[in-house]
């Protein structure tokens, strides 16, 4: 057996199913997006523009998509890395497991329930109702922007805290010790070797979690009560409900597009930032 087709072999399996599971199904999406909508709903095999042309009905699922998501990895990002530099750099061993463990502990538990657990602190009856027992009345935290971002943040904080966390554990400490030797602050010494070392794990904690909140649609169903929706809330009344397979399809297409030059342009970035991180390697 050669070495090429012992190479083939081993990519086989991942191979068929990235095609059966992701090629195809995209496949038969990007087609569907140029038929009508049937009578009885599904598609008719037609080759139109006129899905593409209606996408500007669905802008607001667009505009709260591509503004809630880039907000909530952000905020995820300035919450997670204080917590997994605490839990690389500056927590005892001994306790850096236990630590660890009580970060995974809300994946223990669907998603669903933590949900329904945050309408509840959310709504009339949680928070809001101890702000108004100490004077602030009228507030309303429920079926808002807010209570997506929370929700967007709680579930998906363990995506990003663990690619930050392991590229700060592999930080070689004597860097950081280096530097202090040398007289730099403690601020300059995160700016131009802690964090340039982390960007692997900022880059790939940010593309996790801003890649699923793509396509959320659970948060924003649950926290936004169908005021503040998501394209995956779109996707699933345009199937689901409205059965219009084609504009749905149309409506995907529009949104891996959307997915695909945001990414570009945001490892584009990685890449550049990438560049000083090298640099700090050399030195």
């Amino acid at each position: 057996m050669t070495h090429r087709t012992r190479n083939w072999l081993l990519l086989a399996p991942a191979g068929t199913w990235f095609l059966v599971m992701l090629i195809i199904p995209l496949s038969v999406v990007f087609i569907f997006s140029f038929g009508e909508r049937a009578p009885s709903g599904g598609v008719v095999p037609a080759f139109t523009f006129e899905q593409y042309a209606n996408l500007p009905a669905r802008w607001t699922a667009f505009k709260n998509t591509m503004t809630l998501a880039p907000i909530g990895t952000l905020l995820a990002l300035l919450i997670a890395y204080p917590l997994a530099y605490f839990l690389a750099v500056k927590a005892n061993p001994k306790w850096k497991t236990i630590l660890l463990v009580l970060v995974i502990v809300p994946f223990w538990t669907s998603i669903l329930i933590r949900s329904y657990a945050w309408i509840f602190l959310l709504g009339g009856r949680g928070i809001p109702a101890l702000l108004e027992w100490v004077g602030l009345e009228g507030i309303r935290l429920i079926n808002t922007p807010f209570a997506v971002l929370v929700g967007i943040i709680y579930g998906y904080l363990p995506l990003m805290v663990f690619p930050i966390y392991v590229s700060l554990d592999k930080l070689d400490k004597r860097l950081l010790e280096a530097s202090s030797d040398l007289g730099a602050k403690p601020w300059r010494t995160f700016l131009q070797i802690t964090l340039p070392l982390s960007i692997p794990g900022i880059a790939t904690g940010c593309m996790l979690v801003f890649i699923l909140l793509m396509g959320e649609y659970l948060i924003p169903a649950l926290l936004g009560g169908g005021k503040v929706f998501f394209v995956g809330n779109a996707l699933v009344d345009l199937f689901l409900q409205s059965r219009n397979w084609a504009y749905g399809s149309a409506v995907a297409v529009a949104l891996v597009a959307v997915m695909l030059i945001t990414v570009t342009f945001y490892m584009r970035l990685i890449s550049r930032l990438g560049a000083s991180r090298e640099d700090v390697s050399i030195m």
